[in-house]
């Protein structure tokens, strides 16, 4: 037999010889406190509804929406994102239904912050596209393109809304500029200076959101290519990023998660602030869909993609499977 001396004198292989071995020296973990749980709340329901591009998730009523909140509690998850889906009939131009304070979203806030208090953070999108009849995140001018510093106006009175409603949280979505400073002040002007802000700093305009326009019931006549970032593009993020620092931003946020694990890396390592990424319906619908056909396994790919996004550096993940997955960790 042929002996080779102490080649190889390197082994990385021994760190990876049984499951105990691989768990105590894993550079990267997973805890019920890093996700964030993403849910829609539809008015005028009386059962949920199954959204078809999204197996598994449904239009919350406002009783199942307070029991989803429960259970997040109850699993270890940090925080609850809600989105409110308006009655037929019930969207304007101007959004107007994200602003009345017995608009569904303000609803359920208060909801939420009945059932769960303080267990839970209450958050809530700051953003106009689920109320206006066009479907675009803020109003339009009269050329029907996206009026940015109107639309700050609507930014400012739906902020104030949703503190008084509850929200420990607001998101701002709509990825107009100036939206954190003049949301800030909003709040502060009325006294809410408790109320933190989660950017969505660096919000792409991704194929992947697919899914999530059947979620909310979305208008969208064209696209948000205009306000929402171009792919191709990473600079871009990090001047984001200072613009929303320096604004005022108590966490930021980077939408979607999977597809731009470059840019949260490049974000987590520039922030003074906690950094979030957001796991969007397509990211979630496509592995439902591969593991319902048998190509993948669920769970495994679950964690995996989760993982991915936790080792790019973002300490919070909004994700469908936010409960499921805490309760398996737990």
């Amino acid at each position: 037999m042929t002996t080779y001396g102490s080649f190889p004198g390197a082994r990385p292989r021994r760190l990876r010889t049984t499951p105990v071995m691989r768990r105590m020296v894993a550079e990267t973990r997973l805890h019920p406190a890093d996700f964030i749980l993403p849910a829609f709340v539809r008015e005028g329901v009386s059962e949920p509804v199954p959204i078809a591009a999204m197996p598994g998730v449904v239009q919350h009523t406002r009783d199942t929406l307070k029991k989803a909140a429960a259970e997040a509690v109850e699993a270890g998850v940090s925080g609850i994102m809600l989105f409110g889906v308006p009655e037929d009939g019930k969207k304007d131009a101007a959004g107007t239904a994200g602003t009345d304070p017995d608009g569904i979203l303000q609803v359920a806030l208060r909801d939420v912050r009945a059932e769960v208090g303080d267990e839970l953070l209450v958050m809530s999108d700051l953003c106009l596209d689920e109320f206006t009849d066009h479907g675009h995140c803020g109003v339009l001018d009269d050329r029907g393109r996206v009026d940015n510093d109107a639309t700050l106006e609507r930014y400012a009175e739906m902020a104030q809304v949703q503190a008084d409603a509850g929200a420990h949280v607001v998101g701002p979505s709509g990825m107009m500029d100036g939206q954190i400073g003049v949301i800030r002040d909003a709040l502060d002007q009325i006294g809410r200076e408790d109320v933190a802000i989660l950017a969505y700093t660096a919000k792409y305009a991704s194929a992947f959101y697919g899914p999530f326009r059947e979620a909310v019931g979305s208008s969208l006549k064209g696209d948000r290519k205009t306000y929402q970032q171009d792919a191709a593009n990473a600079r871009d993020a990090m001047r984001e990023l200072a613009l929303d620092l320096e604004e005022g931003a108590d966490m930021v946020m980077v939408k979607p998660a999977g597809p731009y694990l470059d840019i949260l890396a490049k974000v987590a390592e520039a922030s003074d602030v906690p950094v979030a990424a957001y796991q969007i319906s397509g990211e979630y619908s496509m592995i439902e869909a591969a593991a319902e056909k048998g190509w993948i396994d669920r769970d495994r790919a679950i964690l995996e993609s989760l993982t991915g996004i936790k080792r790019a550096g973002a300490r919070n993940i909004l994700t469908y499977w936010a409960t499921e997955v805490a309760r398996t960790l737990r």
